[in-house]
């Protein structure tokens, strides 16, 4: 229902990371070669990014598709970062439309994408949170909605990559179900899911890139598996089974 991406490493321009790869997330939003639901990426876009000593991204997220945009690609041009989290969206059928519910989603210096659905979206979310975080939600979508569950557990002092595996853990448990790619970001490492789409990496010039789709047909690129949890950082990518760290960590 989406295409997204996070980078980690040397500092680039948000042009070359995503508009200018023959295959990128901004061609991705109208032309994904390997999108699985859905066939355009045409109901927002979002942008966040890490500038240089300051924990806390910025963010720049809009209603329209992004090809739309006239002023993306000179903000492109000229923005640089060492960390960036980009997405286009296909909205969910029921799901709220804004710039309010185009990822990235952030806290404090985390920011989160989810490429998916969750199924029976809003009645589903009933029996899995309390009303609390219903209530706070930026938008009224199911991918904003796994991001508080997500939050929750971040806040509570989680490690992410249990953050992101405990929360599709407990969604399944409670009977929900769906399709959970999720990708977060705190500008120093990437973690990411699959579950229900793709999601490939490439690790090159002392970056490591983490994407829906390749962006390109160069080589290095690698497919991970579905109902895998992935930890990426410059100097290592790691992937594990998300039932591994379910069973390790024994929560839901």
């Amino acid at each position: 229902m989406c295409r997204h991406l996070a980078y980690v490493g040397p500092e680039v321009s948000l042009k070359s990371l995503l508009i200018d790869p023959p295959y990128g997330l901004y061609r991705q939003a109208w032309a994904p070669r390997m999108q699985r639901h859905g066939t355009v990426n045409a109901d927002g876009f979002g942008i966040g990014w890490y500038a240089s000593g300051d924990p806390v991204p910025a963010r720049y997220r809009r209603a329209v598709p992004i090809w739309g945009d006239p002023s993306l690609p000179d903000l492109a041009r000229v923005t640089r970062s060492s960390a960036v989290l980009a997405a286009v969206r296909d909205a969910t059928v029921g799901t709220a439309l804004g710039e309010a519910a185009a990822a990235p989603f952030a806290s404090g210096s985390w920011l989160f994408s989810h490429n998916g659905l969750l199924a029976g979206w809003p009645a589903s979310a009933a029996g899995l949170a309390r009303v609390e975080p219903l209530l706070a939600l930026e938008a009224m979508t199911d991918s904003a909605f796994l991001w508080a569950l997500v939050l929750d557990r971040l806040r509570s002092g989680t490690a992410p990559d249990i953050a992101l595996a405990a929360t599709i853990d407990a969604v399944e448990a409670a009977g929900g179900t769906g399709r959970f790619n999720f990708l977060l970001t705190d500008g120093r490492t990437i973690v990411a899911t699959t579950a229900g789409d793709t999601l490939w990496y490439r690790r090159a010039d002392d970056g490591v890139t983490v994407a829906s789709e390749p962006c390109d047909d160069e080589p290095g690129w690698a497919e991970v598996p579905d109902r895998q949890l992935l930890t990426a950082a410059p100097s290592q990518v790691t992937v594990r089974p998300l039932s591994s760290l379910n069973e390790g960590i024994g929560i839901r």
